[in-house]
């Protein structure tokens, strides 16, 4: 109702709890610009006019399922965090310690907000994907939703993920465009052998060189077939595909690829050119 107010709780000061009404939570929201995760802060949507409907909540639902339904004493690490819709389930869910990064500013801010009315403790550092050996440390559980595609180096941040942060569950998900399978691939095929890569249920990534659904970020999108090789490339085992686009996977033992040096991943930091 008007004029009703709630506590909200800083996490990141010691400062007292501060008092906002309904309204200036209205004004705060509408303050930190466009929102793409739809939450409910105070009893006010941050996006109830959505494009895709109450998102991220109506694709959380088909995967919700797939979770331990507790993570008491677990980790997590949200990669591409965005306005923090996924950690913030994953703090309600009991994570004893949850991060949130992204690359843009204004999505942290609208994320540390959004903690900051829920009342939960969320640590939102401003780093991409690339930059994920900084952090020193493995997760029990690693979510990477929504950003694959808009990578114009995907297998590179998978290796990363696998290689620096990953302890053992991986949630990973994206746009996914053509074939959804029907090709038995084989070990390794003869160099004359052309036709497996005409067939449409072949691992592929399209390129976007320019744009895709008006967002020049898209960069590639992959095929059913081919993000699930290339999650297996990195060193992931598919546990469950409980949503088209939606994997959980695990920790394993990375497959015998060629890596130069043979140190795993090839670039480990920004000294080594990785892409800010």
């Amino acid at each position: 109702m008007k004029g009703e107010y709630l506590m909200v709780h800083d996490d990141t000061t010691s400062r007292a709890p501060e008092r906002l009404s309904r309204d200036q939570i209205t004004e705060r929201i509408r303050a930190l610009g466009e929102w793409f995760h739809n939450m409910e802060l105070g009893g006010v949507a941050t996006a109830p006019r959505h494009f895709l409907g109450d998102y991220p909540r109506c694709k959380w639902r088909e995967f919700a399922h797939a979770l331990p339904a507790t993570l008491t004493g677990k980790t997590v690490l949200d990669v591409g965090c965005n306005a923090g819709f996924y950690s913030l389930e994953m703090k309600a869910r009991g994570a004893e310690r949850v991060v949130g990064i992204d690359a843009d500013e204004s999505y942290l801010e609208q994320a540390r907000f959004a903690a900051k009315v829920s009342g939960l403790s969320i640590e939102f550092r401003n780093m991409n994907v690339y930059e994920v050996a900084e952090l020193g440390e493995r997760f029990d559980l690693v979510i990477f939703m929504g950003v694959f595609y808009h990578l114009r180096y995907p297998l590179l941040a998978l290796d990363l993920l696998r290689e620096h942060v990953v302890k053992d569950l991986f949630l990973f998900q994206s746009m996914l465009r053509g074939a959804v399978g029907g090709l038995s691939v084989e070990d390794d095929y003869a160099f004359e052998n052309t036709e497996p890569f005409k067939h449409p249920g072949y691992p592929k990534l399209h390129f976007v060189e320019h744009r895709y659904a008006k967002d020049p970020t898209n960069w590639w999108i992959p095929n059913k077939p081919c993000v699930e090789a290339m999650l297996r490339s990195a060193g992931f085992a598919i546990q469950s595909n409980p949503e088209p686009e939606v994997y959980l996977c695990r920790s394993a033992t990375r497959p015998d690829v060629a890596l130069v040096g043979g140190e795993g991943v090839v670039l480990r930091g920004r000294s080594q050119g990785v892409p800010r």
